[in-house]
């Protein structure tokens, strides 16, 4: 199963689209700060949340399935995650979460902590601490194992960031 995980977009719902039609993934998730009407979102499979920016009538956090792990889904702020992914650990292991979907930081990340993987899609509008905005496709197996992979709005791979877990 291919996943296409996004945050930040800022309003920039055009752009959104643009890479949701060139991806063709099975299932999104937008970590929040969206900063538009719901309405304007793609209409694909997708679970998206509130961001700091957003003021749509959406979930502040949701959690998902999808081929089998369990995916919890949030901007961010509500965590820290400028200063530490502690919080998110905790709330892990209190949601029996396999992957932790975030955003907020515009910084994006991927790691592994024991059983769960933390995501951080960066931003596809406004990187902050990175030098191209991002975005992450997340390739799910039967066998436990993920591949993540990150881009650049226009499609291009970026090198160095991602890379292959066991969960």
């Amino acid at each position: 199963m291919k996943v296409l995980v996004t945050s930040d977009s800022h309003g920039k719902a055009t752009l959104l689209a643009h890479i949701v039609d060139r991806v063709q993934a099975d299932y999104v998730i937008h970590c929040g700060d969206f900063c538009t009407e719901k309405k304007q979102l793609p209409s694909v499979p997708m679970t998206v949340v509130r961001g700091n920016c957003d003021f749509e009538e959406v979930a502040n956090e949701e959690a998902v399935t999808l081929a089998g792990y369990h995916f919890f889904v949030t901007h961010g702020h509500r965590h820290q995650v400028k200063s530490s992914l502690l919080p998110l650990s905790l709330l892990a292991q209190e949601r029996r979460a396999d992957i932790i979907c975030f955003g907020h930081s515009h910084f994006p990340l991927c790691e592994q902590e024991g059983n769960t993987l933390f995501i951080n899609p960066g931003s596809i509008t406004s990187p902050r601490g990175y030098t191209v905005p991002t975005y992450a496709i997340v390739n799910l197996d039967d066998d436990r194992h993920v591949q993540v992979s990150y881009f650049q709005p226009n499609g291009n791979k970026v090198p160095n960031l991602g890379g292959s877990f066991d969960l």
